[in-house]
Parts: structure tokens; sequence; C-alpha cells
């Protein structure tokens, strides 16, 4: 039971934030630097976030060739080119707010392996070239393959290597605990271990940690569950995408630095002082990971250890010293559902898996929502 201090100070608040991500702790940061003397507060079920924000191998990207032509053929050049400028926008916020060392940025640069039956790729690559240099004011991708054996990745399976000077990657969990603390230093108030059960009107109803049933009500409500949201907002349209990472123990003299994608941007990996972080292949079984259950699905792991062997490294010289998984959300198409849903709740999900690119920026789009500015 609550006491009368309770129900006073905890229990009412101007703008409640659903999750405790990227995304949410971008909104309730917004919320804070927008109307300073607001009651702000984040509502997380774990005692961590709990999804994809924790779970990413930190890349800070916008997109590889093959990625982006793929978007162009769902979505089309000018949704394909408005997505690619608000996961740009996205990082650029996140960098301003946090700073580079806060979260550990590398600049070292992205590439993408083009396996041999993809080289017909490189038919769109002066094109891509010429869409982005209307709003980067350079060449985004550059072909490198003279960089191919200096790397050690199999010839026999990989043809081409291409560029993009653009690309980072940052440490995960240093941006997350960053997040917090920039939340916090505004006055945003986290609770934790607090699963909510559902939203009705301008009520939150929440298992909190003494295990009882509570009603929190705030005046505005912002849903930032991703992949999990259906619970809460089943009518929206979105497909749950679990994705597998592993991380080698550090491999002596590793050839090369930076982040990596193949097949489409399916697959992923980069250095990390030393170590592999490989992550990826959940279109090897779609079915078996459109799932919202953390789990390891073993024919991917092994997918991913063989590849790592055969294609990457080139030896079995390593050892993985862990492996986890995170759970994305995808729609139709790849742009964020960021929208108002009734007079007290409004959304900003489904970032399909670009969270860390584009989550300060939804945050930033749901707060102006949140306070009519939107």
């Amino acid at each position: 039971m609550l006491s009368f201090w309770e129900h006073r100070e905890y229990m009412h608040y101007d703008y409640a934030v659903i999750g405790a991500g990227v995304t949410g702790l971008s909104t309730a940061i917004s919320l804070k630097e927008i109307n300073p003397q607001a009651s702000v507060v984040v509502l997380e079920r774990g005692f961590m976030s709990t999804g994809a924000s924790t779970k990413n191998a930190g890349f800070t990207c916008f997109g590889s060739l093959t990625e982006l032509m793929a978007d162009v053929e769902a979505m089309g050049e000018e949704a394909m080119l408005q997505l690619v400028k608000d996961r740009w926008e996205g990082l650029q916020l996140l960098r301003s707010r946090l700073g580079d060392a806060a979260i550990d940025l590398q600049l070292k640069g992205g590439y993408e392996l083009i396996s041999k039956d993809r080289a017909d790729c490189l038919d769109h690559f002066d094109r891509m070239n010429e869409l982005l240099k209307n709003h980067f004011k350079q060449d985004v991708f550059k072909l490198r393959d003279d960089l191919l054996p200096e790397f050690g990745f199999n010839g026999d399976q990989i043809s081409h290597l291409i560029l993009n000077p653009l690309e980072g990657q940052v440490d995960t969990g240093k941006m997350m605990k960053a997040l917090q603390a920039k939340a916090a230093s505004l006055g945003v108030e986290l609770i934790l271990n607090a699963p909510v059960e559902a939203i009705e009107g301008d009520q939150i109803i929440t298992h909190l940690a003494d295990g009882a049933v509570h009603i929190l009500k705030a005046d505005q409500i912002a849903v930032c569950t991703n992949a999990f949201t259906k619970k809460l907002l089943p009518e929206l349209e979105m497909t749950p995408g679990r994705g597998m990472v592993l991380v080698t123990k550090p491999i002596e003299h590793l050839p090369f630095e930076g982040t990596f994608h193949m097949n489409e941007g399916y697959d992923y990996f980069r250095d990390y002082y030393g170590r592999v972080i490989y992550g990826g292949s959940r279109d090897v079984d779609f079915e078996n990971e459109t799932t919202t259950v953390f789990g390891i699905n073993q024919t991917i792991l092994e997918g991913l250890k063989g590849r790592l062997t055969n294609t990457i490294l080139g030896h079995d010289r390593y050892e993985v010293d862990h492996v986890w998984s995170g759970i994305m959300a995808f729609g139709e198409d790849k742009r964020p559902v960021v929208k108002r849903i009734n007079e007290h709740t409004v959304a900003g999900v489904r970032l399909g898996g670009m969270g860390v690119a584009l989550g300060s920026l939804v945050g930033q789009k749901l707060a102006k929502i949140l306070i009519g500015e939107g």
C-alpha cells in the first residue's frame, strides 16, 4: 500500500515515457530541454534498458550501398534519402548531446564486403553517390579493393570492398550510461523494474518492485518500447526481429579496424580493442527470429562462427567470449512510427535496427508532438 507522500510525489507526472532505451531516454531529455519545469518519468520493465539499445553492436551507420539499394526498391529514392538524412541527423544529435568521449566514438570508417554474386551492385555505385552528394557534399562510397589483401578477407568469396568514411562505432554500454546520466542531470526520474501492463487514458497500469499493481497518471504518455509495443498498442503494424551477436576474446594482430557490412546489412562486424564483434544472419531463419523472446538460435550461431572462420578471419584461431541476442522491430518499410495515437498517448517505435542512429531524433520529434509543436 502506498503512503500519502508516495501518492503525492510519485504517482502523477506531466509526462511519462515507457521504455528506457535510446528513444525513450532521448524523448525524456528533449522534453526537459524544451520545458525544464515539467515533471518527466521514464518507466523501464527491467533493471536496465532491455531490448535492443543495450544489446546492439555499436555502429554509427546510416546504410550500406546494397542496403540503400534495397531501400530504393522498397520505398523509392526520395523516401530513402529522407531516411538517410534522419539517421545522420540523429547521430549528430547524439554526439552533440553526450560528447564523443563519453560514448567512445571512433571514426574509423565503415566498409561493405561485396560477394562475387553481388558484384552487379557496382552498377548503382555512381547513382547512389550522386543522390547522397546533395546532402553530404562528398562521395559517400569509395571503392577500396586494394585493402582486401591487407584485411585478410577470403578472396574466393569477396570480390569488392566499399568504404564509407563517415561511419564509426561507439561503446554501447557507455552510450546508454551517458544517456541515463544526461537525463538524470536534467531532473528526469527513472523507475526500473516497472513493467507496464496497459495504458487507459491518462493512466498507466504497472507492477512496481513491491509486486503490487499500481496506477500511475500522466498528462501525456510516450510509448518507446520498440519491438515490445504490440502489448500496449496492438493496432500498430510491426514485426519483431531477434538479432544474434557474439564477441571474441582478443585476437593477436587483428588485421582490420572499422565497421563492416555484408549481405544487405543482415551481417555486420567490427573491431573492439582487438576483439571482433559479429552479429546478424537473421535472414537465415526469419520465421524463428520473428520473436520477442531472448535466446540463442544455434543454427544462426553456427553460421556466424562459420563465416567468421571462412570469410572474415580465414582461420579458426579465436575463442568466442560471449553470445547474446537483442530484439528489434521492423515494418513494411524501414521508416519508424512517430505519431500521436490518441489525446494522451504518442508512439516512437519500429526503428528497423537503426536505434543508435534514429533514437535521438525520434525522441526529439516525439517531445515536440507531446507539447503540441510537432
